[in-house]
């Protein structure tokens, strides 16, 4: 019974990463057809900036979105679930609140764009995305820092381990 539920599990992840996948490329598709209809229908020099600076948001995305969709396919489908290393987590998780951060700050670069060119006082939402973004990257940067010394302290009583045998 388990292992057959463990197969049901391993099959829903799989479905879900492929709808992941196809929800990445219709953004990609999407965000590329916005390009070209700009470049084909010269709209003007800051609506343009803008086309180009949102395509890149939505790129960002996309790629976040099938880099998670892959992490499912590697992880859930190809992979043994049991116990994994420190070292593999933190990999799995630095790469994915890196997706992150890059795709809020783009964001918040985008919305700066755009409000900079309207009204001053509408600063604050981009200003708290590009903070976001920052204190993102600081948390990451700290569980990076506790990680990695757990990591160097498991290696360490391993190795004692080793010396005592």
């Amino acid at each position: 019974m388990k292992k057959m539920f463990e197969i049901f599990i391993t099959i829903i992840y799989f479905g879900f990463a492929l709808i992941l996948a196809g929800i990445s490329f219709c953004i990609l598709w999407w965000s590329t057809n916005e390009v070209l209809y700009a470049v084909d229908n010269y709209i003007g020099k800051d609506k343009f900036i803008l086309v180009m600076l949102q395509s890149v948001s939505t790129t960002i995305i996309s790629i976040a979105i099938l880099d998670i969709a892959k992490y499912f396919i590697e992880e859930e489908v190809f992979r043994n679930k049991e116990l994994r290393e420190v070292k593999e987590a933190r990999r799995t998780l630095t790469k994915i609140m890196t997706i992150i951060a890059i795709a809020v700050s783009v964001e918040g670069l985008v919305y700066i764009f755009k409000a900079g060119t309207k009204d001053v006082t509408l600063l604050i939402y981009p200003s708290a995305l590009i903070l976001t973004a920052i204190f993102a990257i600081i948390g990451l940067g700290i569980y990076q820092k506790l990680t990695h010394n757990l990591e160097e302290t498991k290696e360490v009583s391993w190795k004692q381990n080793i010396m005592k045998s």
